[in-house]
């Protein structure tokens, strides 16, 4: 099989599933989309360096996250260009999301970002505590710290959402009870 060939295969198996986790990690959609395709290019420029790793998709989520964060870093100094007025901001549209799958973006972003990374490689890439470690360059002990802390932040996070939002209130909501 050539490597362009692998790069497809790739692509068609896990290219939505990247742009979920990036998207997770990042808050805004096209720029999810826009690491990961970038991860792809990156890839098919050198479709045989993909033959060479042992997992494909971990190899180009790393990428994906890699790309995500020199982005991030250059849209803070354009941020800082905008906000001195030396430029003029861009507009930016925002794909319908359901109210939770905002509502859970929305609480990811308020953590800090090596959380944040954690969080989203264990529960929504599925991997196991050591691939994660793995993946951001850090001990299994550290991974695990900032999964208890993520969580710990998210649930009183998404909580104290429900509660503004005027909806149930702990797991009332699964007998049809609700609170003012």
């Amino acid at each position: 099989m050539d490597g362009q060939t692998q790069v497809q295969e790739v692509y068609a198996a896990s290219a939505a599933r990247l742009v979920a986790q990036l998207f997770a990690v990042t808050g805004d959609y096209a720029e999810a989309q826009d690491a990961v395709q970038e991860a792809f290019v990156r890839v098919l420029a050198r479709p045989g360096r993909l033959r060479q790793v042992d997992n494909p998709e971990a190899w180009l989520r790393t990428i994906a996250l890699n790309v995500a964060r020199s982005r991030y870093r250059r849209r803070a100094v354009f941020d800082r260009l905008v906000r001195s007025g030396r430029l003029a901001p861009t507009g930016q549209g925002v794909p319908e999301l359901s109210p939770d799958h905002v509502a859970l973006v929305a609480a990811l972003q308020r953590l800090p970002r090596a959380t944040r990374e954690a969080v989203v490689l264990h529960h929504l890439a599925d991997l196991p505590v050591a691939g994660v470690a793995q993946a951001l360059g850090c001990s299994v002990e550290a991974v695990k710290t900032r999964l208890v802390r993520g969580r710990r932040a998210l649930a009183a996070d998404l909580t104290e959402t429900e509660n503004i939002g005027g909806a149930a209130v702990s797991g009332s909501r699964d007998r049809g009870v609700r609170h003012a």
